[in-house]
């Protein structure tokens, strides 16, 4: 078997192919997204900084999910209304981002939501004048 290059993207295991591309087309849709393998893992950019990372059984973890960089408030808010849903990761979770599940049978409409607020949240800053971020999708 060949040696994969490094920084090269680890095969995902069961179960993650769906979600991956139902997150990359969330992902992807939003104005001045890039997408690069962070940490191993696919990871989804805008104006330099991350603001969602997948999380593909992350040191075993039973899970596959993503984690999202999320305003001060929000983690704590999210993880205790639905803490099946939500979790707080590791490494990031001490400056607020959360953790949401995407195996299962995840809201994909929630899911677009709460990407589009980690991604408003980045891009706020990252993003050139006269570039807007996503309207709030819960109409």
């Amino acid at each position: 078997m060949g040696r994969r290059p490094a920084g090269a993207l680890h095969p995902p295991r069961d179960g993650v192919a769906e979600p991956l591309a139902r997150l990359r087309r969330i992902c992807r849709s939003l104005p001045g997204t890039s997408e690069k393998v962070s940490h191993g893992e696919p990871t989804f950019w805008v104006g330099g900084r991350m603001f969602a990372q997948l999380d593909d059984h992350h040191h075993g973890a039973a899970h596959v999910g993503v984690w999202l960089a999320m305003p001060l408030g929000a983690q704590g808010a999210l993880v205790y209304a639905d803490p099946a849903q939500y979790f707080v990761p590791p490494y990031v979770g001490k400056r607020g981002w959360v953790g949401m599940r995407l195996d299962g049978r995840p809201s994909w409409k929630k899911v677009e939501q709460v990407v589009g607020e980690a991604y408003a949240f980045i891009a706020r800053t990252r993003l050139p004048s006269g570039t807007a971020a996503p309207r709030d999708r819960r109409r």
